[in-house]
């Protein structure tokens, strides 16, 4: 909950601001991904699927298509094509046949590392470039920045 003293204009201000430079940012992050990445880079959607995946080893179809706002139709379209390109394992639910659980493959689990490595260096090398308080403020602002993402999609987080 915002503090008293912030107005609705300065939450109006901090809220564009964000809507801003967010995407900007990602932007920034996925083109220096496209051109580095030794592999074809994959969709954000099936970046997305793949990391969620390697957060939650076994996550099922349903709570996959939940988390990223899938329908469970489109969701099964995208674990069809990752598991063609040998990068995801569908399996059966023992106890119910019709629940399928999604796991990472060895070549995944490299390819995410590879991402997280590049995408960390690229932050790395800007944070650098960032005055002491900048990266204070910076800091500062991350478990607030998790705290909005789980206000706006609570099933993400």
């Amino acid at each position: 909950m915002a503090t008293p003293s912030a107005s609705a204009q300065d939450i109006r201000q901090i809220a564009s601001a964000m809507s801003a430079v967010l995407p900007a940012l990602h932007r920034a992050l996925d083109r220096r991904l496209a051109r580095d990445f030794p592999h074809p880079k994959p969709p954000e959607s099936q970046l997305a699927l793949l990391r969620l995946v390697g957060e939650r080893d076994g996550v099922t179809v349903r709570e996959a298509a939940d988390v990223l706002l899938m329908k469970p139709n489109n969701l099964s379209a995208l674990i069809t094509q990752l598991a063609g390109q040998g990068l995801l394992e569908r399996r059966q639910d023992p106890a119910d046949k019709r629940v399928a659980h999604l796991h990472l493959t060895t070549e995944a689990r490299k390819r995410l590392d590879e991402v997280g490595s590049l995408l960390d260096g690229y932050l790395v090398e800007a944070l650098h470039t960032l005055t002491d308080g900048d990266l204070d403020a910076i800091g500062s602002a991350l478990g607030a920045l998790r705290g909005l993402a789980r206000h706006i999609h609570p099933a993400a987080h």
